[in-house]
């Protein structure tokens, strides 16, 4: 938890947050996650200073469990003076403990962003996926919650002026963004109706910015022209039998060119949805569906 200290931006774990959203299709399947098409509404978490803290906290973390589909989890939430903003003891269940940063307290409207990624750790703990690290683990529970419907809460904690700042999550703000625009595009649902922050708003742009990036990258049809006339210079380049190597994938040229003796001229790209690698031959216009999304692309390879 950012409180008051500075806010990293931008897109620093990218890598990591495209391998958690891949990780994810192939642990849950397309039909699973796609039952998780409605997102946490805003009144089903809504806190009141008037509230009783421990029993609006326990209603909270029973919306969150209802919410991630885990009837038989029990939480036992309390609060203590902590650095981080929450902490939740994995066991074998079905009762698990945790604990919410002395903050919460007088941050009540909070209380459901922390508890949105403390119930994704059972949920992940119960399906037996995570990352190697700790870093790495916390960036698949962050992308895992927002991904699945519950991580808007994530970003709209975020808030920066002049004088202070609160940040929870491992992800920047643009990352959350980013995974927010992700499923936007896939369920048609926009959460930016839902922010009570400002730089939420900001943070969401910027990421929805690159998420439809990733739809228009060639050899997808949408690509711009640009990225159509560098796409052709490398498949001339690939084609070349006088060629040294090929060109290697990276964040701005994301596909290669491989042989493949038994037939045309391969290129591989990664999925703009579950961020699989798609592998089609070099034959000009081509119609590819993701074997682990389902998504159908229209490409001009």
């Amino acid at each position: 938890m950012a409180n008051g200290g500075p806010v990293e931006h931008g897109f620093p774990h990218l890598e990591t947050v495209r391998e958690a959203v891949t990780a994810l299709y192939r642990r849950l399947s397309y039909d699973t996650i796609r039952t998780f098409a409605t997102s946490v509404a805003p009144a089903d978490v809504a806190f009141s200073d008037v509230d009783d803290l421990h029993l609006g906290a326990q209603r909270v973390a029973r919306e969150m469990v209802r919410h991630y589909r885990l009837p038989d989890a029990r939480l036992v939430v309390c609060f203590r003076e902590m650095t981080h903003a929450a902490n939740i003891e994995l066991t074998a269940g079905p009762e698990y403990f945790v604990e919410l940063n002395d903050r919460f307290r007088t941050h009540r409207r909070d209380i459901g962003a922390a508890l949105a990624h403390e119930v994704m750790h059972v949920y992940l703990h119960r399906l037996d996926l995570s990352f190697p690290g700790t870093r790495d683990n916390e960036i698949l529970t962050d992308t895992a919650a927002t991904y699945l419907g519950a991580g808007w809460l994530l970003l709209d904690a975020f808030r920066e002026d002049g004088a202070s700042s609160q940040k929870l999550g491992y992800l920047t703000p643009e990352e959350f963004g980013y995974v927010l625009a992700k499923r936007s595009l896939l369920f048609g649902e926009d959460p930016a109706v839902w922010f009570t922050s400002p730089q939420a708003y900001e943070a969401y742009g910027k990421g929805m910015a690159l998420a439809r990036r990733d739809e228009q990258q060639p050899p997808l049809t949408a690509a711009g022209w640009a990225g159509r006339r560098r796409y052709a210079r490398d498949r001339r380049h690939a084609q070349d039998p006088h060629a040294t190597a090929p060109v290697p994938a990276t964040a701005d040229v994301p596909y290669t060119f491989t042989p493949d003796s038994h037939g045309p001229l391969r290129v591989s790209f990664p999925c703009p949805t579950c961020h699989q690698r798609i592998r089609v031959p070099v034959r000009g216009r081509v119609r590819a569906r993701c074997g682990l999304c389902r998504t159908v692309l229209e490409c001009d390879t």
